[in-house]
């Protein structure tokens, strides 16, 4: 099992756009081979001193059975369509695949 912690960096006031964009995306992405999670998150307001602070962006957690398809997903039509209609509402995308320790 794969899991992937992507944070979208939203460009400031389009995070509501992005987020419904994502959310009518979801059905399709979770109905995906392989695909076991497909979650947004959002960033919490707290004041303590330890804590990162990305209010413009959207973090995704997803959980895949494999990396052939994660690939698949990434390459799917449905997410090339979704990518380049909020193209230009993106300033930045970081994307880490992990697999659990030992």
């Amino acid at each position: 099992m794969l899991t992937v912690i992507a944070e979208i960096c939203v460009k400031p006031g389009r995070r509501r756009h992005v987020e419904a964009a994502i959310a009518a995306l979801t059905p399709t992405v979770l109905a995906e081979a392989g695909c076991g999670k497909y979650q947004r998150l959002l960033d919490i307001k707290a004041q303590v001193p330890w804590k990162q602070h990305s209010p413009d962006s959207i973090f995704m957690l997803e959980h895949w059975a494999s990396l052939r398809d994660l690939e698949q997903h990434q390459q799917a039509p449905h997410m090339e369509a979704h990518r380049a209609a909020i193209k230009d509402d993106i300033a930045d995308v970081k994307i880490f695949v992990l697999e659990a320790a030992g």
